[in-house]
């Protein structure tokens, strides 16, 4: 009884010793995913217990329990001062403390008001997986398991791309929520009931890690537009199904075309067969993001012309090989390369082989 009262007065004492700061900036939930997403420097904190840290975490974040304070200080110090650390706890009051030690000790610090709980309630996502718990060597896993890519339109709307898993995307713009390849079962299992209702839904094809009813029926919404090929569209049971070559104007900022998304390879032919499937190209307020879908190197990559953003498959024994992926970017020259859908396969090697081409190639976390 006597060492519960005492835990009790130092979490009293502890969660009321720092108040909100002139000099701690704070944020809403939505300000903290999307100043995080465009600052490249950024490291996320999680200063919960272990176990509520293991119970649900934004991706990529490290975890040091602020209750353990002499442990917190200690681990804080090695930190890395170069970082702006954006730090978060349930409900914002144990962040708060945090990032007064914190900033106390040197480091640039924002705190998220309301904690993963304003997060959770505005529907973002949190992982199960990931992350790293007390350690501090954090900064190429950050890189590589970042949550989102922040893009800037030529007239200087905001593009912010999330990259759920797999062949899954989710692309927030203009206002509206798209949504590409929606899947629930495929691990890491993904509950799109928590995320925000979608405005569009464009399916490649029908493949079990591409096509989901049930991931569409928990993202729709009267007068969502549901966009795929022939075979995606009867499967779900309604859409607009796009051929090869076809386009549609989603939006007076947004228009979609459907291209061509096959296998060449003969060992390959019958995964994915010419003229079934789609790849698509988003056009986004003049912005041009390529989504290739299941494919290989094909010749109608040559007519893409250059676009800005480029998604393209290396998973074998599927699709396209690290080899066929760069060779594959340097036909089609994007500003801007992410190598997705790849399973086991190292795409490590891809950002090697098209070292010094221009081409930004950026390796996220797909499963």
């Amino acid at each position: 009884m006597k060492t519960r009262l005492l835990n009790f007065f130092f979490l009293f004492a502890l969660l009321t010793s720092c108040n909100a700061r002139d000099d701690i900036r704070q944020m809403s939930a939505s300000e903290f995913r999307d100043a995080v997403a465009g600052d490249s420097s950024a490291a996320l904190l999680d200063v919960r217990s272990a176990k509520e840290y293991a119970g649900g975490h934004l991706a990529s974040a490290m975890n040091i329990d602020i209750l353990q304070e002499e442990a917190f200080v200690s681990k804080a110090k090695s930190l890395d001062k170069s970082k702006t650390w954006y730090i978060y706890c349930r409900s914002g009051r144990r962040s708060m403390r945090a990032a007064c030690l914190m900033k106390d000790l040197g480091y640039s610090v924002v705190n998220m008001e309301g904690g993963i709980t304003a997060w959770e309630k505005a529907k973002f996502p949190v992982t199960t997986s990931g992350g790293k718990i007390s350690d501090n060597s954090q900064s190429a896993a950050t890189d590589r398991a970042k949550a989102s890519d922040t893009f800037t339109t030529r007239s200087g709307k905001t593009v912010v791309i999330s990259h759920i898993k797999h062949g899954s995307l989710r692309i927030t713009a203009c206002g509206k929520e798209i949504e590409i390849d929606p899947v629930t079962a495929l691990p890491p299992r993904t509950d799109y009931s928590k995320l925000p209702k979608a405005d569009y839904i464009l399916i490649t094809h029908t493949h079990h890690d591409h096509c989901d009813k049930t991931a569409v029926a928990a993202l729709q919404k009267p007068g969502t537009k549901i966009v795929g090929n022939a075979d995606a569209v009867k499967q779900i049971g309604s859409g607009t199904a796009l051929r090869n070559g076809e386009n549609l104007q989603l939006s007076s900022d947004i228009s979609v075309e459907a291209v061509a998304a096959y296998n060449t390879s003969p060992e390959k032919l019958a995964f994915h067969p010419k003229g079934r499937d789609n790849g698509y190209v988003l056009t986004i307020d003049g912005m041009r993001i390529y989504i290739a879908g299941d494919t290989e190197p094909i010749a109608e990559m040559e007519a893409l012309e250059s676009p800005d953003i480029a998604f393209l498959p290396c998973n074998l024994p599927y699709t396209m090989s690290p080899g066929q992926c760069a060779a594959a970017a340097q036909t089609i020259k994007p500003s801007v390369l992410f190598p997705y859908h790849f399973g086991e396969t190292d795409v490590e090697k891809v950002a090697e082989m098209l070292h010094g081409t221009g081409i930004d190639v950026r390796i996220r976390s797909y499963r």
